[in-house]
């Protein structure tokens, strides 16, 4: 099952969640109804004689009314959408909320040892090799063996990891852990297990308004004649509110532990294709098992989360509770051939070959990485590689993997440095804007001087020079290394940095579509997401289709008949024959940004026919650089589709 497939999959199931939250209320109802014309029989029976001689069920089905089921039906479903609301709010800044709720701290290589360098290098290979942006890592300090994904997209997205998993682990079992956490990033995992979050607390919530009431009642009837029912009536409400509450809280972790075991086996999955390294996850697995801190963890909220996690993070009272699946059976998933022991890992052993130097690979790894890459030079490469990257969308291999090892070496280590603090990144990014024209460049830098200050420009200029000398290949991913540092700019910070990248991309009043791409990826991944939309047909957004194409066409080729012809491939992939190609001068880059963020809401089963029909357009002058590779994926980027560095392995 590839990437859109998983995709489309995380779809139904959040509607299943829906069929299934509606049910929950239902009964909620329902149950709550019952309750509530059996305390009101039972206050009224004295004081009634026709009630006083009825049945129990037919007083309670005559307490029963229209009036009541509409009262408490609004009351449950109120107490419900609003508790989740809440909950959702409290989470809409994504996967940090909940890496701070468990006590994490962002990691960075200016305060990371030599162990929390290494996670941060495997954080960032992985990145690199699969074309999603680099999440920040937290450090949740625990001596358990554990990691998590969290976030609604993989703009916001997150990784968590234990101190006992960066200690315990060596880096092959560390690089097989967070590709099972990639997995769920790729996958669409994450938006479920936020929801899931957000629909537990509003169950929660009546169990809670359950018990206020309870406290209040029991506090009130010390005060309160004997005659007065009403305080044992609250009461009595404040008891069944209280376990109707907490039963559907039961019911709802068992909802939610259901879905939850099925997506572990799926990344464990994905973490051997990704890694093709069974002992990776393997390994990692059975050193869980075998070690003493297990991977339960002893901090706040961590019940709350415990879905998310790599491995049972909190303590289950009943194994239908559990919200992974059995060790054993995850790891003979992996390793039919595991004995079933596990062996007693008890004081943290270091591992040799699982030590970073600078934040560089050691050498012990070099091995991985035996063929030279190169990305596409000719046309025919190109298509056959499309074909594959496809394919490899969410589920990136060894060579990726290993591309990205030489990639990340590949980018000195003043730039790569440069890359974690938040002002040097700002001055890279800017540096990938600059053009090499001196002409160009000296307006730029004119452009840039009505922003900042000189002793500002002095401290922007040696690093954004060095970046807009990068060799092509090597641009995009820099740009990826910089987004978690990005992502701590001030609200005030980010809209100064991203005036400073409009002026230099307007300086010229030319936009190319590489600057137009990368200034995309930046704001895609930086800005707040808006409402989700719902999942459209691509038959229903013609027009901007017609866009996108027509831009990559008439960007790719070097005259007006290769853009058309360019243009009527892509087209006849797509199925829209109707299409005309439009000119240069009947679009901006606001109609291709905005074009962009609609085909963004295609449903995800018909995304890789726009993949395939923008492969088209670039390839319209039958041959391929670099610069249009990253072309393609950066635009993929932004339609939420990573796709992997474009290699050709050169023996």
């Amino acid at each position: 099952m590839n990437f859109f497939e998983q995709q489309d999959l995380a779809y139904r199931n959040t509607k299943r969640l829906i069929v299934l939250l509606c049910l929950a209320v239902l009964s909620l109802i329902a149950v709550t109804t019952f309750f509530c014309a059996a305390v009101f029989y039972y206050m009224e029976q004295n004081t009634h004689n026709y009630l006083a001689n009825a049945g129990l069920w037919q007083g309670i089905t005559h307490a029963m009314s229209w009036q009541m089921l509409g009262g408490i039906s609004f009351s449950v479903c109120a107490v419900i959408f609003l508790g989740s609301l809440y909950k959702l709010f409290q989470l809409s800044s994504g996967g940090r909320v909940v890496a701070e709720s468990l006590g994490g701290r962002p990691l960075t290589v200016h305060n990371a040892n030599a162990d929390e360098k290494k996670i941060l290098n495997v954080v960032e290979e992985m990145s690199i090799a699969s074309g999603t942006p680099v999440p920040p890592v937290y450090i949740i300090e625990d001596e358990a063996i554990n990691a998590f994904a969290a976030g609604h997209t993989p703009q916001d997205a997150v990784i968590g990891v234990t101190r006992g998993c960066i200690r315990v682990l060596n880096r092959d079992e560390l690089q097989g852990v967070i590709a099972h956490e990639f997995s769920h990033i790729f996958h669409g995992d994450m938006k479920l297990n936020m929801r899931l979050v957000a629909l537990l607390n509003g169950i929660l919530l009546i169990g809670l308004i359950g018990e206020f009431l309870l406290r209040s009642s029991r506090h009130g009837r010390a005060f309160r004649s004997r005659k007065d029912q009403s305080a044992a009536a609250m009461m009595g409400i404040g008891l069944g509110l209280m376990i109707i509450g907490y039963a559907g809280t039961f019911f709802g972790k068992l909802i939610k532990a259901a879905v939850s075991r099925q997506r572990e086996f799926l990344a464990d999955a994905s973490a051997v294709k990704f890694t093709r390294n069974p002992d990776g996850i393997g390994g990692a697995l059975k050193k869980l098992g075998g070690y003493v801190g297990g991977s339960q963890m002893d901090v706040a909220n961590a019940a709350e989360f415990s879905h998310m996690f790599f491995g049972e993070g909190a303590n289950s009272l009943f194994s239908a509770l559990a919200t992974h699946p059995p060790l054993p059976e995850r790891i003979k998933r992996i390793d039919p051939r595991w004995n079933g022991e596990f062996a007693h890992i008890d004081v943290y052993q270091p591992d040799e070959n699982s030590y970073i130097e600078e934040g560089r690979l050691s050498e012990a790894n070099e091995d991985h990485s035996p063929l030279e890459f190169s990305s596409p030079k000719n046309a025919m490469e190109f298509v056959v590689t499309v074909d594959q990257i496809l394919q490899t969308i969410g589920q990136p291999n060894e060579s990726h993997l290993a591309y990205a090892h030489q990639t990340l070496n590949a980018i000195n280590d003043q730039l790569r440095e440069a890359a974690h603090n938040p002002w040097d990144a700002q001055a890279l990014m800017l540096g990938l804007l600059i053009d090499k024209n001196p002409d160009k460049q000296s307006i730029q830098w004119q452009a840039l001087g009505k922003l900042f200050s000189q002793t500002q420009i002095h401290s922007i200029k040696p690093l954004a020079l060095q970046a807009s000398l990068l060799e092509p290949r090597l641009r995009l991913p820099l740009l990826e290394l910089s987004l978690p540092a990005l992502k701590n700019l001030s609200t005030q910070q980010y809209e100064l940095f991203r005036s400073a990248m409009s002026h230099v991309i307007h300086a010229d009043e030319h936009i190319d579509l590489i600057e137009w791409s990368f200034f995309k990826i930046i704001t895609h991944n930086l800005e707040p997401k808006k409402s989700a939309h719902r999942l459209v047909d691509l038959t229903q957004l013609k027009n901007e289709a017609c866009t996108l194409l027509s831009v990559i066409a008439n960007a790719g080729a070097n005259s007006a008949s290769n853009a058309q012809a360019a243009f009527n491939k892509s087209k006849s992939i797509i199925g829209f024959d109707d299409l005309q190609l439009m000119n240069e001068s009947d679009y901006n880059m606001m109609d291709l940004d905005l074009a962009i963020n609609r085909l963004n809401c295609v449903k995800p089963l018909q995304k890789p026919k726009l993949l395939k029909a923008m492969s088209q357009c670039v390839l319209a002058d039958q041959e391929i650089t670099v610069v249009e590779a990253e072309l393609f994926r950066a635009i993929a980027d932004a339609l939420d589709c990573p796709v992997p560095p474009l290699i050709v392995a050169s023996h």
